[in-house]
């Protein structure tokens, strides 16, 4: 196969080098990634200005892009001939249910998604060294050709691994959990009056819903998550508008 891998760890990041190797080993790898560090920008792509891209050795380019500005310009002719799979990460973190919303990564593989190809984002789930990219990558490898036979133009896939005995453990198939954020703001005003704004705050948690990403594999499991592409209609909440008095 011939694979497009992404990130939005930048192109220097362990989890890319790590996935490029093992893939490597039995396909053709194309890496098109950030030069520099993307997190947190969604499906953001550059509309107002250009994007640099430059060669920095054999089938790899540095883009200063977002992930997704990455995928559009590999696939719409950086990278020759058709793109079988398109491999966002390995990321250095999770992406776990409403994260995706924000997730570089997941913005990765859903763009390719958009684009008529099998996009699959892969995480670790820890928030500090080290990772186990090996066993990720090595998942990925083996279930590659079931990515591809699974996949339709409506989704994208979402794997988050354990970070201890992953080697151990067995994928089970999951929903995004609706993660809960206790974001604070922290500020600072420069002698000219302007104020710096700085989110942060402690890391976030989840509802505990059996068979939610999360729920997964904080039990051990690799979660594999199918992500649609497209807003979807929730019946309850979209009877009680069409059951609103609007005026």
């Amino acid at each position: 196969m011939r694979l497009l891998l992404t990130n939005d760890d930048g192109l220097e990041a362990t989890g890319l080098a790590t996935l490029a190797r093992t893939i490597g080993t039995a396909h053709e790898v194309w890496i098109v990634a950030p030069e520099s560090e993307q997190s947190g920008t969604s499906n953001a792509i550059t509309l107002k200005d250009s994007i640099r891209v430059r060669a920095t050795g054999e089938r790899t380019f540095s883009c200063r892009g977002t992930p997704a500005d990455c995928v559009l310009v590999a696939l719409l002719g950086l990278v020759p001939g058709p793109v079988d799979i398109v491999l966002s990460g390995i990321n250095h973190g999770p992406n776990l249910g409403t994260d995706i919303l924000y997730s570089g990564t997941a913005g990765g593989a859903r763009q390719a998604a958009l684009m008529g190809r099998p996009g699959v984002a892969l995480s670790v789930g820890a928030y500090a060294p080290p990772f186990d990219f090996q066993c990720a990558a090595d998942f990925t490898l083996r279930n590659l050709e079931t990515f591809r036979q699974l996949w339709d133009e409506d989704h994208f896939i979402n794997i988050n691994f354990p970070n201890t005995e992953c080697s151990r453990a067995t994928p089970m198939i999951t929903f995004p959990s609706r993660r809960i954020y206790r974001d604070e703001l922290k500020t600072y005003t420069a002698p000219n009056h302007d104020l710096f704004c700085f989110i942060g705050g402690p890391l976030p948690d989840a509802r505990l819903e059996e068979g939610s990403d999360c729920d997964a594999v904080n039990r051990g499991f690799v979660s594999i998550t199918p992500v649609h592409v497209h807003p979807a209609y929730h019946d309850p909440i979209e009877e009680r508008y069409r059951e609103a008095p609007f005026r």
